[in-house]
């Protein structure tokens, strides 16, 4: 799809790249030995045309994500997902809670599509920042409101990766809702899992630390699946997108389900969790932990 964009050359347009689209001119190469793409620009584009898409090859052929991020809208960031998909990572958080002085990231989950790695409080979560680093695409869910915020507020570091917040990228299409909604769109099930979400994440995290070990794992795997689940949606988004804009032929196949950690979920520990939600909270959300969008 990105080579087939036009929108990132100053002075064009989602029209004009359409128009251009229409005319039978589906990517730089066509566009660079077309002079039909040349009339279809506005005069005062026609002369760094050229130029622009000869750059962008070359930037394409070393993987210089930071161009592309520069000059597209962040409407349309979502097109640089396959281009660097080997070069990306997914990303989710869980937290103590979000308000007081004393409240910390429990865990961090990094999915390169591949393997996982989970940095644990009090464990490996140092480890966490030099690992980051070595991926130029960060992709969350709702990650420009919470993850990455504390991440840097918390590791007092600036995250300088592309980064893609499928919140809004769903939000576009249509969908609304946190993640679980998301998920449940698309018919994804989770299992043992289902009725999870980040505030029963908190609990698990307090469980975990009068002694409960099964907690922990129980916390593992729904911040993993959280994880893993955020590339099923980045392809399913962008399969939709580019349905919408004509190009069925460039959509990709879904994520198959993968078993990643030994970590499984202790039914026994969830449901006293859930239940102590329940007796102490009515299901509802304390004052530490308010009803913002949904992170996870």
């Amino acid at each position: 799809m990105l080579s087939r964009t036009y929108c990132h050359i100053p002075g064009i347009g989602e029209k004009t790249e359409r128009r251009i689209w229409n005319e039978g001119v589906r990517d730089w190469s066509d566009a660079l030995s077309d002079p039909l793409f040349f009339f279809l620009l506005p005069g005062y584009v026609r002369s760094l045309a050229t130029s622009f898409l000869e750059r962008s090859i070359e930037c394409l052929e070393r993987e210089d994500i930071r161009f592309f991020d520069d000059k597209l809208s962040y409407s349309h960031r979502w097109r640089l997902f396959p281009a660097f998909r080997h070069r990306a990572v997914f990303l989710d958080i869980e937290t103590t809670g979000l308000n007081t002085p004393h409240d910390h990231i429990t865990m961090i989950t990094l999915f390169d599509g591949k393997r996982s790695k989970t940095y644990i409080h009090g464990i490996n979560l140092s480890e966490f920042v030099d690992d980051v680093m070595q991926y130029p695409f960060i992709v969350t869910f709702n990650g420009m409101c919470f993850d990455i915020p504390i991440i840097e507020r918390y590791f007092n570091i600036h995250l300088p990766q592309v980064h893609l917040d499928l919140r809004y990228v769903m939000k576009s299409l249509g969908y609304r809702g946190g993640l679980k909604a998301c998920e449940k769109a698309m018919g994804i099930d989770r299992g043992d899992l289902t009725g999870v979400d980040g505030f029963t994440a908190v609990l698990l995290w307090r469980k975990y630390r009068e002694g409960c070990v099964e907690a922990l794992e129980s916390l593992i795997a729904y911040n993993v699946e959280d994880t893993v689940n955020l590339e099923k949606l980045m392809v399913f988004a962008y399969n939709q997108k580019v349905e919408q804009l004509s190009f069925p032929s460039l959509t990709l196949p879904l994520p198959r389900k993968r078993v990643l950690l030994p970590y499984s979920i202790n039914r026994d520990v969830l449901r006293e969790v859930l239940f102590e939600r329940i007796h102490h909270f009515g299901g509802r959300k304390t004052k530490w932990w308010p009803d913002v969008a949904e992170s996870s």
